[in-house]
């Protein structure tokens, strides 16, 4: 599912960053389309949809099983400035934080949009990698998850810290599964393993640590996954 402003094929816009809770209403949609389509509806069972995410996808996961967020958590995590002593800033996207104070300056109607639930009762169980954005989700809304969710992150990820993000994650929402990738696994080994080509070009998404074997840790994470949505998707 690509989200409008935060893909890989366009450029990042800051409404496709900041905005964060509209990527649920994205995947809603998706979802009732499929459901809808004439040629892939017949194919799925509407009472076994489970969803998984990356990074900000994983932050997609945790609001579409809670379904509390707004504008507002995303303004407490802006105002922090550094999580866990890193910048809120993304690598990818480094003036972030100063122009989404500025949309919210010009567009003020943007925080005054009702706190409204997300969530969507088709998906009966998520699977986050390297979720993003703990800071911004209450401890309150996340223990009224109500459906098996399963996180792993690597434990040198430098992007999103998993203190504040996956282990709060894990620590905060009922029965939650945590999996942490020792030694050297950082946020983008489980981004798609890269060509030499792409380790030149583009070394922020395609070297890893020292000792790390992307593929290994996909291999491992997709079984995880597999394993997962077979015991909750019955």
């Amino acid at each position: 599912m690509n989200h409008p402003g935060n893909n890989a094929t366009e450029p990042y816009t800051v409404e496709g960053l900041a905005l964060r809770w509209e990527r649920t209403r994205d995947l809603s949609e998706v979802i009732t389309g499929m459901l809808a389509d004439s040629e892939f509806g017949s194919h799925i069972d509407p009472n076994r949809i489970g969803a998984a995410g990356f990074s900000l996808g994983g932050y997609t996961m945790i609001e579409v099983a809670c379904g509390d967020s707004d504008a507002r958590g995303s303004v407490r995590y802006c105002d922090t400035n550094r999580v866990d002593d890193l910048p809120v800033n993304p690598d990818e996207y480094p003036t972030l934080v100063e122009d989404f104070r500025k949309l919210i300056r010009e567009h003020p109607e943007v925080l005054q949009l009702p706190a409204e639930s997300y969530r969507d009762s088709r998906v009966r169980s998520i699977f986050a990698m390297a979720p993003a954005l703990g800071p911004a989700f209450p401890a309150s809304a996340l223990k009224k998850i109500s459906i098996p969710v399963e996180i792993v992150a690597g434990a040198s990820d430098q992007n999103i810290p998993i203190a504040s993000s996956a282990k709060y994650f894990a620590a905060e929402i009922p029965d939650a599964q945590l999996h942490i990738f020792t030694g050297n696994v950082g946020h983008y080994a489980f981004l798609d393993s890269c060509t030499d080509a792409g380790r030149k070009n583009a070394p922020l998404l395609c070297i890893d640590g020292k000792g790390v074997d992307r593929n290994m840790v996909h291999r491992d994470t997709a079984h995880m996954a597999s394993e997962f949505f077979r015991s909750t998707l019955k």
